[in-house]
C-alpha cells in the first residue's frame, strides 16, 4: 500500500462575515489569492488592508492544522509536528476564534459626522 502523498504546499481560504473579502494563503503565511467586492472601498484602504491581513492570518492558521492532518496521516509522530509548530485543530479552532474576537473591523455603513 502507498503512502498518501503530501502537497509541497497547503492552501486554505477565509472570507469575512459578509462574503465580500476572501483570502486564500498558504501555510508559510503567503496570501495567493485575494478577492474583494468594490464596495469594500467605502471603508478605505486602510480598513481593507487590515481585513486582508486578518483573512490571511485566518488562512494561514487553518493551512497550518491541514498540513499537521496530512503529516499525521503519512505517520508523521506527534511530536514531530508539535516541533514544527503545526497546531492541532483544537489549538487551530482556539486561535481562530482568538483572532474573530479581536476583529474591530466597520460594522456600520454610517460615518460620524
Amino acid at each position: 500500500m502507498t503512502q498518501p502523498q503530501v502537497p509541497n504546499v497547503t492552501v486554505a481560504a477565509s472570507s469575512n462575515r459578509s462574503g465580500t473579502i476572501s483570502v486564500r494563503a498558504t501555510d508559510q503565511g503567503m496570501p495567493v489569492e485575494i478577492k474583494f467586492e468594490r464596495s469594500e472601498y467605502r471603508y478605505g484602504a486602510q480598513s481593507l488592508a487590515n481585513e486582508i491581513l486578518r483573512l490571511t492570518q485566518r488562512s494561514t492558521i487553518a493551512a497550518r492544522a491541514r498540513r499537521r492532518e496530512l503529516l499525521a496521516e503519512t505517520g508523521m509522530p506527534s511530536d514531530m509536528l508539535d516541533r514544527l509548530g503545526l497546531p492541532t485543530r483544537q489549538q487551530a479552532v482556539d486561535e481562530l476564534d482568538r483572532i474573530d474576537d479581536a476583529d474591530t473591523g466597520p460594522t456600520s455603513w454610517m460615518r460620524p459626522v
